[in-house]
């Protein structure tokens, strides 16, 4: 079975257009097969957005793991904000492309398997972390964050209690100082800040 993380041709394209209101911001989606959450907003990411202190936002951001939008899409419709997005699979990148456009917003999305693309440091570093790549993989792009990420730079990401949510939170406690910033039906929203 392929993975929305992994550039697979061989699935027939299906667009379909999804309609989201995350918080009182209205926003539509073109999805399509082969990328993440293709039937509609998952919660994790509704949770990680409705949690994220919107005024605190501010300076670089990075949407990490974009897939078709939904996060940085949503920050730069809510704020007036630098926000760059990646993904490593083409298809999400070109739906993201297309998103940004028929939500009329400016935002700079690139392709990068984890960071080997990304040029510069961020305030804030967002994700709904792609957690089928396995714990090595996910690892790298949470903990190799602190190199992107400005001095106290956050990071937000959003994970499942059955995912090893409490495990994640003590070994980001090594290396990050770490905020439960909510938790909603086995969702954890987390920031690491970098010191």
């Amino acid at each position: 079975m392929s993975h929305y993380f992994e550039n697979d041709e061989t699935i027939k394209s299906k667009e379909r257009i999804i309609h989201v209101k995350i918080n009182n911001t209205e926003l539509q989606f073109i999805s399509d097969n082969g990328v993440f959450s293709k039937k509609g907003l998952d919660f994790g990411t509704r949770c990680l957005l409705e949690n994220i202190d919107l005024n605190n936002l501010k300076g670089n951001i990075l949407d990490f793991g974009c897939g078709y939008g939904p996060i940085g899409i949503y920050l730069a419709k809510t704020l007036n904000i630098n926000i760059d997005m990646l993904d490593v699979n083409l298809r999400a990148i070109a739906l993201a492309r297309k998103n940004a456009n028929l939500n009329k917003v400016n935002v700079n999305i690139f392709e990068s398997n984890i960071y080997e693309n990304v040029t510069k440091k961020y305030d804030f570093i967002i994700t709904n972390p792609p957690i089928r790549v396995g714990k090595k993989i996910l690892y790298e792009i949470l903990f190799k964050a602190k190199d992107y990420l400005n001095k106290n730079g956050e990071l937000w990401l959003v994970i499942n209690k059955n995912q090893g949510a409490k495990s994640l939170i003590k070994d980001l406690e090594q290396k990050y100082t770490v905020r439960v910033v909510s938790k909603s039906k086995g969702f954890y929203i987390i920031c690491a800040i970098n010191n």
